[in-house]
């Protein structure tokens, strides 16, 4: 069971200070956010992509590249990364050249995000918003796994002869996640390719959730890739932990109450009944998240949102400190007594590559010598400089 946290980048007054953060402090509180998810033994950091304000984070192979720098064990992912506005030529270059510089450390969480402007802004029309997450994933699958690919769809240009540079590190590409709060074609999408499903469970009862992970499931057995059990989910949610639970609601109540993903409408108390939001002690947060077992089955891996609606980083900081030394470790404990043998373990890079070759090496890509497009000898531009050709 993997365990860490997520942001959505927001950009948010602090309604208790009054104090709004410029851009600059939030990225670079971000860093430290980060680096503090590994340092209190944490597994996972993953950033949201947005390319709007409030948000900061429009680009987060950038900023992953720097926090996996900066950390050892940590591995960095996206909390969404936007598979119908990016260019899945894009995406496997950006994608592969992180998982080098990471050594493996990194996984994706494809999405279609929920800001239409951005379609226009990158020449998409959000109408196509569904049959362009399936057409450019199937490009991007295919990319990662085949060393020359000659490919045609509706979306962008064809591709003929195309090689996308670096290949994955080991020759195994990073694992995707295919994240949706309300759409089974992609959870359908993410069973056909034997993929994970990640339930960003946050806004709405517990049962919608359960129909669409239930429907992954049946649907990634039916492919052929193992048991209902054995499919690969992901959670989400919010806690904010305080030794006692009535300083957790007192100190968390402003910042709900302002928070631009749900302010202003159903009271804390409500949203806590009716989402995995957690505000109290840290024994509530635990109970609260044992539950999602209860719903959802065994899972692989749970993210908490502990950052939003302008809490201040030192508060974040201690958050994280609470999650990492009251939490996680009970939480740890629990789930993996009541887990069923059955079920998979989260995927990570070591794993992936021991499935694809077992004890032997693992094949490192070079270039093809009797490919001539882009090898130096034999490419257009050295017969222009050398006068052949």
């Amino acid at each position: 069971m993997q365990f860490g946290v997520f942001s959505v980048s927001d950009i948010t007054r602090d309604p208790v200070s009054g104090y709004t953060p410029s851009e600059a402090e939030r990225i670079d509180a971000i860093v430290r956010i980060a680096k503090k998810t590994e340092e209190v033994g944490l597994d996972v950091f993953a950033i949201g992509e947005h390319h709007n304000p409030p948000f900061f984070s429009s680009s987060p192979t950038t900023l992953l590249s720097y926090i996996a720098a900066n950390t050892s064990r940590l591995i960095v992912s996206t909390a969404t990364t936007l598979i119908t506005t990016n260019d899945p030529v894009r995406l496997a270059e950006e994608y592969a050249m992180l998982q080098h510089l990471s050594k493996g450390r990194v996984d994706l969480m494809l999405g279609r995000g929920n800001t239409a402007p951005v379609y226009p802004w990158f020449g998409q029309d959000i109408r196509e918003g569904l049959p362009l997450a399936l057409e450019n994933y199937n490009l991007l699958h295919r990319l990662w796994r085949e060393d020359v690919v000659d490919w045609e769809g509706k979306y962008r240009t064809a591709l003929q002869g195309f090689t996308s540079t670096p290949r994955p590190l080991d020759g195994v590409p990073p694992f995707v996640w295919h994240g949706s709060i309300r759409t089974p074609e992609i959870a359908e999408q993410a069973a056909f390719y034997g993929n994970g499903f990640f339930a960003n469970n946050i806004f709405w009862p517990k049962e919608h959730y359960m129909r669409l992970i239930d429907f992954y499931r049946k649907r990634f057995a039916h492919y052929g890739h193992g048991t209902p059990k054995q499919a690969i989910v992901g959670l989400g949610g919010q806690a904010y932990i305080a030794p006692k639970s009535q300083d957790a609601i007192r100190e968390f109540r402003p910042y709900f109450n302002e928070a631009p993903v749900y302010g202003h409408g159903p009271s804390m108390e409500d949203f806590m009944k009716m989402t995995p939001l957690s505000v109290g002690s840290p024994q509530e947060v635990i109970d609260k998240t044992l539950t999602f077992r209860e719903s959802f089955g065994d899972y692989q891996r749970q993210l908490f949102l502990m950052d939003h609606a302008g809490l201040p980083l030192k508060t974040v900081l201690n958050q994280l400190d609470l999650l990492g030394e009251l939490v996680v470790p009970v939480l740890r404990k629990e789930l993996a007594a009541l887990r069923d043998p059955e079920v998979s373990d989260a995927p990570t890079h070591a794993s992936l590559v021991k499935a694809a070759y077992g004890e032997a090496e693992p094949r490192q890509a070079r270039p093809n010598a009797n490919r001539g497009d882009n090898l130096a000898g034999s490419s257009p531009y050295q017969d222009a400089i050398t006068g052949e050709g």
